[in-house]
C-alpha cells in the first residue's frame, strides 16, 4: 500500500483497545524472500507475547493477528521489492507498507499505533518523487535520502504506465498495435510508434504522446492529492520539455534529469534524483534552523525541547514546526482529555512513544517536522520545537 499523509492520519486516528505496529528490515532477493517470511512470523509471535502479557487473552490475540499470519505464506506478497515493511493491525483494521527505509525491528502494543519510524518518509528533509517517463514504461518511485523504492502502479487504473494504455482504447472498434518495423521520428527523438484507424497515426505523434502526458498526469496528480514532496522528472528533454507542458503537480522541480530512464537501475535513478533534491531540502532545513535559533534568542517562549510541554502543545495545534531525533525513543503515557504526560524510564506495557506522539501530532496539524539525526538536537535533547503561541 502507498503511504500518503492521508494514510498516516487514518493510522492515527483509529481508537480501539489494542494496536500493534510492527517494523522489520526486508531482504530483496533470493533466499531473502524466505528469510522474510521466517522474521516475520517471530516478529507475530512476540507481538502475541505482548498481547497476552497486557491482559489480553490469547485467543483474542490471535485473533487479533490473523491478518498478519495469512500473509506468511503469501509467496507474491514478499516477492515484493523495499528495504523495509510497516505492519498496523487493530480491530477491524489491518493495513501494510513496503518503504523505502532501513527499519529496525520493533514490536509495539499500545493503545495507538507507532507511527515515528514512517515519518522519514513524510517529513520535510529527504522525501520526494522520481516520474520515470517513458512511452514504453512509466514508473514512480518514492525516495528518501538513503533509500528509494517502486510505487506499483499495477492496481491503479487511473496512472497509465504506457502510451499503449491510453491510445488503445481512443477507438473501441480497433486496438492500437505497436510497429515492428521502422519508426518515424520528430525532431528532439519522439518517436512514432503507434498506428490505428482514427487515431495515434504518424502524422502527429507529439500530440498523441501529449495526449498520453495529459492522462498521466490526471492520474499522478489524483494519486499525490494535497502532497508536496518534490517529485524529479527524469526522460529525454524532448520528452522532458513534452512533460512540463502537461504538468499540473505544483512540486515538479525546476530541475530535471535528461536521460532515457529505461535502461536505468531504481538506485541509478536514485543518486541523479537526489542531486536535484538535496540543495532545496538542504535550504530548507537551514532555514528551519534559523527560524529555532531567532526564536530562542528574541522570544524563548516560542521555543521548548522539554518533551512533556512540547506533547501537550502539539495535541492542541501548537507546534508550529518540529526537530524530532532519529531512532529516539521517550516512553511514557499521555491523558489527552486530561492534559497529562508521564514519562518512564523503561517501557511498559501499553507505553506510547511520545516522542512519537509529538511528531504525528505536528504533522497533522500541518506543522513542519524534520527528522534528524540525535546529535542535530540543541542541548542533547530528544527534540526541538517552534510554537505558534
Amino acid at each position: 500500500m502507498y503511504l500518503s499523509e492521508a494514510e498516516l492520519e487514518n493510522l492515527s486516528k483509529a481508537h480501539n483497545e489494542w494496536h500493534v505496529s510492527i517494523y522489520m528490515p526486508t531482504l530483496k532477493a533470493g533466499d531473502g524472500i524466505l528469510e522474510n517470511s521466517v522474521r516475520f512470523r517471530n516478529l507475530l509471535d512476540r507481538a502475541e507475547e505482548h498481547l497476552v502479557e497486557a491482559g489480553v487473552r490469547r485467543p483474542e490475540a490471535a485473533q487479533l493477528l490473523k491478518p498478519a499470519r495469512a500473509m506468511i505464506d503469501d509467496e507474491i506478497f514478499w516477492q515484493q521489492q523495499s528495504d523495509g515493511l510497516a505492519v498496523f493491525l487493530t480491530e477491524g483494521m489491518a493495513r501494510n507498507y513496503w518503504l523505502p527505509l532501513e527499519l529496525n525491528e520493533t514490536v509495539v502494543v499500545s493503545d495507538r499505533f507507532h507511527l515515528k519510524p514512517l515519518l522519514s518518509v513524510l517529513s520535510n528533509n529527504g522525501r520526494f518523487y522520481v516520474l520515470a517517463l517513458s512511452q514504453h514504461e512509466t514508473r514512480l518511485l518514492q525516495g528518501t535520502r538513503h533509500r528509494i523504492g517502486e510505487i506499483n502502479l499495477d492496481e491503479r487504473e487511473q496512472v497509465p504506465q504506457s502510451i499503449v494504455d491510453v491510445l488503445k482504447w481512443d477507438d473501441p472498434e480497433e486496438r492500437i498495435q505497436l510497429h515492428t518495423g521502422s519508426e518515424a521520428v520528430l525532431d528532439g527523438g519522439v518517436a512514432a510508434i503507434f498506428h490505428g484507424h482514427g487515431v495515434a497515426s504518424q502524422d502527429d505523434p507529439k500530440e498523441n504522446v501529449l495526449r498520453y502526458f495529459h492522462r498521466l498526469d490526471a492520474g499522478i496528480s489524483d494519486l499525490l492529492a494535497d502532497d508536496d514532496a518534490p517529485m524529479v522528472p527524469v526522460a529525454d528533454d524532448f520528452m522532458l520539455a513534452l512533460y512540463r507542458e502537461a504538468n499540473t503537480y505544483s512540486q515538479l522541480t525546476e530541475e530535471g534529469v535528461g536521460v532515457e530512464p529505461q535502461q536505468l537501475s531504481s538506485e541509478a535513478l536514485h543518486q541523479r534524483a537526489w542531486r536535484v533534491v538535496e540543495p532545496l531540502f538542504r535550504q530548507a532545513e537551514e532555514n528551519a534552523w534559523e527560524a529555532y535559533e531567532h526564536l530562542k534568542g528574541t522570544e524563548k517562549d516560542r521555543v521548548s525541547d522539554d518533551v512533556e510541554r512540547v506533547v501537550k502543545a502539539a495535541a492542541f495545534g501548537r507546534v508550529e514546526g518540529l526537530f524530532v531525533a532519529r531512532g529516539a525513543h521517550e516512553w511514557g503515557t499521555f491523558d489527552r482529555e486530561a492534559g497529562d504526560v508521564a514519562i518512564h524510564e523503561e517501557q511498559k506495557p501499553g507505553d506510547r512513544d511520545l516522542l512519537d506522539v509529538a511528531a504525528v501530532e505536528t504533522m497533522l496539524h500541518e506543522g513542519w517536522l524534520f527528522v534528524v539525526d540525535p546529535e542535530d538536537i540543541p542541548d542533547e535533547g530528544l527534540l526541538a520545537a517552534v510554537l505558534r503561541w
